[in-house]
């Protein structure tokens, strides 16, 4: 199963839950490394990528400065 990642930020998303942001953590880290499940050796290495994409992830949509849509 391969689904796409989502934009986090709005106007496309109000309300990013921790979920969220791990779940598109997860699905990069699939992606990029080619596996869906890692073996055993290779655990750490993967958990460790998913939560430091999170982590980034979380940086990234905090540090955004978006433009306020017009209200007019």
């Amino acid at each position: 199963m391969c689904r796409s990642i989502k934009t986090l930020r709005e106007p496309y998303v109000s309300d990013v839950t921790e979920e969220d942001v791990r779940a598109a953590a997860l699905q990069y880290v699939r992606k990029i490394s080619g596996f869906r499940s890692p073996s055993a050796r290779n655990a750490e290495a993967f958990d460790r990528a998913v939560e430091e994409v999170a982590a980034a992830t979380r940086t990234l949509l905090g540090d955004l400065r978006l433009k306020q849509a017009s209200r007019g």
